[in-house]
């Protein structure tokens, strides 16, 4: 397929196709993070050898460059979490350590932002002639997309904040799946929650936009805690991934069901927001979790205004995409998927274990 025509293709397509999918489906023809690694025993000690290189000094390419490198990233950045900004500047700190030389073509969007915009700014990275192009997986329109650039287009495909492979394309997997694995990390909340609140109590979900996102972190904390001591859903929202839209949540869920003893928030912003609602509402004793750790809920923890997060080691993606594509130019295989490190920071936590952690993690974005 010629590339004007694929284009033209794709743009109608990704307006097209709707996002409403039940998210409890979403997960369904996705590897689990483990169980891609287990049914691959090669990709898992390529996985490993790639998550030593990341917590190691950098070492220099080894063999001449032949091209400037063209890479575009399409990133939902505009958000008060920072770790899509973040994640890029250490990429192109690590990129710099390597001696690799690139051109970086870079837009960020909102997590909600309208089909059409997204999609040209998509199209854009595929005109530009893009060596690797970074992308993310949360919608239907999003698979559609890449499926497309997979089977017509030599661009590399870089996902990020998916770490869950799609059996459907084992055939032709994209170049690299890279992020913190969601299912990992809720799973470090369930084990929060359950130590603090007794088998039983009631609690309410907020999600994230519709997608894939909120399928594995949010889904999965129900589907956990209903296994785990039958805790009772009250009840659960989509967000449009904003503060604003947590913030309403949060008054309707509290109002409609003012027992419910905890909140599990599937993304920072919409944990701001149900910050500020539950202040509004003087209930700041129903307990509230961040998701991922960045600056804005590590602040709010030490507050006290948020009761734990799950921090992610930020700076390990950027190196990982990095460290692949270094790989790549050497020839080397590289593996299918990584997951970066994660923690538990509590507000009750002393600020020189925060510190240490937020030295380990920003070890790149924080200079």
């Amino acid at each position: 397929m010629k590339k004007s025509v694929l284009i033209s293709f794709l743009l109608g397509t990704l307006v097209a196709i709707s996002s409403q999918a039940v998210a409890s489906q979403v997960l369904k023809g996705y590897w689990h993070y483990r169980e891609f690694l287990s049914a691959h025993s090669t990709q898992e000690m390529l996985t490993k050898k790639l998550s030593e290189t990341v917590r190691e000094t950098p070492v220099a390419l080894s063999i001449p460059q032949k091209k400037v490198l063209t890479i575009s990233v399409v990133f939902p950045g505009q958000q008060v979490s920072d770790y899509w900004v973040r994640n890029i500047k250490a990429f192109e700190m690590r990129l710099n350590e390597l001696g690799i030389r690139y051109k970086l073509n870079q837009v960020f969007t909102r997590p909600d932002e309208n089909a059409r915009q997204q999609s040209l700014s998509l199209m854009e990275a595929l005109k530009n002639n893009s060596d690797y192009l970074i992308f993310t997986l949360n919608s239907a329109r999003h698979r559609k997309f890449v499926e497309h650039v997979l089977q017509a287009s030599t661009t590399k495909l870089i996902l990020q904040n998916i770490t869950t492979p799609i059996k459907a394309w084992d055939e032709r997997q994209p170049f690299m799946y890279v992020g913190f694995d969601h299912e990992l990390g809720t799973e470090r909340l369930v084990d929060y929650y359950r130590h603090k609140e007794p088998a039983g109590s009631r609690y309410s979900v907020l999600y994230f936009t519709e997608g894939y996102v909120s399928a594995a972190r949010g889904d999965t904390f129900i589907e956990e805690m209903q296994s785990q001591g039958r805790y009772q859903l009250a009840s659960s929202y989509y967000t449009k991934g904003t503060e604003e839209s947590g913030y309403k949540a949060t008054l309707n869920m509290v109002k409609k069901a003012p027992d419910i003893k905890f909140i599990y928030a599937c993304s920072t912003d919409v944990a701001l927001g149900a910050v500020k609602a539950l202040k509004e509402l003087h209930r700041q004793d129903i307990l509230l979790n961040g998701w991922g750790g960045g600056s804005a809920e590590l602040d709010a923890l030490s507050k006290g205004d948020l009761d734990v997060t799950v921090m992610r080691m930020n700076d390990d993606t950027g190196v990982a995409m990095a460290e692949a594509i270094k790989w790549d130019l050497e020839g080397k295989v590289v593996p299918t998927v990584y997951s970066g490190d994660f923690d538990v920071v509590t507000k009750d936590d002393s600020q020189d274990r925060i510190q240490r952690l937020e030295k380990r993690a920003f070890r790149y974005s924080d200079q």
